[in-house]
């Protein structure tokens, strides 16, 4: 039981963004990865590895997989008609919107069963909130935490703004270009990458989001005001607040150009707001009674029957691995 042993300031919590990472995990991995009975499995294995390595590389005590309960809440939709709509299964002229369909695909779906009855047989936590996303499950879960540094780890760059350094350190480790490349955003880094103020780097992120938009999520941003323009912008007034302010007093030395585009889309800046940013109040649930990760399967026999029926005996031996090793 050495992991138990150590203090909580070296062992953080880990809360992993579970759709981003079996996503990733079934397009990384080849679909020809299958069950004994011939069902793939690609993205179950890519998951139980993938968790095994950020065991090994963060050494967590506590860790919790984050649910995509509601992907497109309703709420959000209200605020900006467009959010994801291009991910909605529907015919564009039932939606009146231009819809590009992106299906999840079908292969996926029965995984992401196999991937919850593994993780309930083994009794590592997994957490979700009714009109939530999962974004919103991290955030309110990180937002929570005063006793462990906490580690996010998802490919969705949203999360950047999570990060922080008080009460307790946030840190995003962003799968972007695959987990054995991953690279772990604090302030700095976020500051440093995206040219936004290093004192309020996580909700200035989400603020750079906002006016540049992003195509990935049906969020148009603010016309004529790209990634470059809105760090400039950011950095020369401190905040969105400030730079709304600047727009609509035309004493400011923003420019008039500037100040043209940010009026005209004030109305979306307005609606956009709590679109962009990730809800922090959320109504968790949890899985299990607590987040501590189990050096352990809870039921053992549950787990070596699935490990065997889906055909992952030697991924589940690399977790077990892992945990040992804590």
């Amino acid at each position: 039981m050495a992991g138990m042993a150590r203090t909580s300031n070296e062992a953080p919590l880990v809360l992993l963004d579970g759709a981003s990472m079996w996503f990733r995990s079934y397009f990384g991995v080849p679909s020809s990865i299958t069950a004994p009975d011939g069902r793939p499995v690609n993205a179950l294995r890519g998951f139980l590895d993938a968790v095994s390595t950020v065991i090994t590389r963060e050494r967590p005590r506590r860790l919790v997989v984050c649910r995509d309960d509601d992907w497109r809440p309703q709420w959000r939709v209200d605020l900006i008609p467009s959010y994801k709509a291009h991910r909605v299964v529907l015919p564009a002229e039932e939606a009146n919107l231009p819809i590009d369909v992106e299906e999840v695909p079908d292969e996926l779906t029965p995984q992401v069963d196999m991937i919850m009855e593994m993780l309930d047989a083994f009794g590592i936590a997994t957490a979700g909130a009714a009109h939530h996303e999962a974004d919103d499950v991290l955030g309110t879960l990180a937002e929570r935490e005063s006793r462990d540094p906490v580690v996010v780890v998802s490919g969705d760059r949203d999360l950047l703004q999570l990060v922080r350094d008080e009460p307790v350190p946030v840190r995003v480790l962003y799968l972007g270009r695959g987990l054995a490349k991953a690279i772990k955003y604090g302030p700095r880094e976020v500051a440093e990458t995206y040219n936004v103020p290093v004192d309020r780097a996580g909700p200035a992120y989400a603020e750079l989001a906002l006016l540049r938009g992003d195509p990935s999520d049906g969020l148009p941003g603010v016309p004529g005001i790209g990634e470059k323009t809105a760090a400039t912008l950011l950095a020369q007034h401190g905040s969105l607040a400030q730079i709304v302010s600047a727009a609509q007093d035309p004493a400011s030395r923003l420019p008039k150009s500037h100040r043209t585009k940010l009026v005209a889309a004030a109305d979306y800046i307005e609606r956009a707001a709590p679109v962009v940013r990730v809800a922090t109040d959320a109504d968790v649930s949890f899985s299990t009674d607590g987040d501590d990760l189990p050096l352990a399967a809870r039921d053992p026999r549950k787990v070596a029957e699935l490990a065997e029926r889906y055909g992952v005996s030697s991924s589940i031996g690399r977790l077990q691995a892992a945990l040992d090793k804590l």
